[in-house]
């Protein structure tokens, strides 16, 4: 199969993350499809005012009950492009427990781009649906 073939939401394998969906005994199951993290991310920022790295990935994992885990060494690069995108700004602050850390909001761009992941999430699952559910 071509790389175009197996390009999800047109993303290059060399976009997937170490984002992980963890099994009942928390060990790795596999890694999820690139461009989620994107996903992930926006949607928990769009649901809170600001908010730092840790917060992040931990909103992540409570709300999905443990099933997915975003390492730091994937959340943070992932952060710092969209910065560059224009989907998130950062200014430094300090946490609850008196700790510097980078807090990050959503912008208008990221907004949209939001309406965007959640599209082509929908597009790939539906066609995954579709393969799984073939007789």
């Amino acid at each position: 199969m071509s790389p175009n073939a197996l390009d999800i939401g047109r993303r290059p394998f060399d976009t997937w993350h170490s984002l992980t969906m963890l099994r009942s005994d928390n060990l790795h199951r596999g890694e999820i499809p690139p461009g989620t993290l994107y996903l992930l991310i926006l949607k928990t920022l769009a649901r809170s005012r600001e908010l730092h790295g840790y917060e992040i990935a931990n909103s992540i994992q409570l709300i999905s009950d443990g099933v997915l885990q975003v390492e730091e060494g994937s959340l943070y690069p992932a952060l710092q492009r969209m910065l560059i995108k224009g989907w998130v700004t950062a200014k430094w602050g300090t946490t609850a427990g008196n700790r510097r850390a980078r807090y990050y909001q959503l912008t208008a761009a990221g907004r949209k781009q939001l309406g965007v992941e959640v599209s082509q999430f929908d597009r790939v699952f539906a066609a995954i649906t579709r393969v799984i559910e073939a007789v």
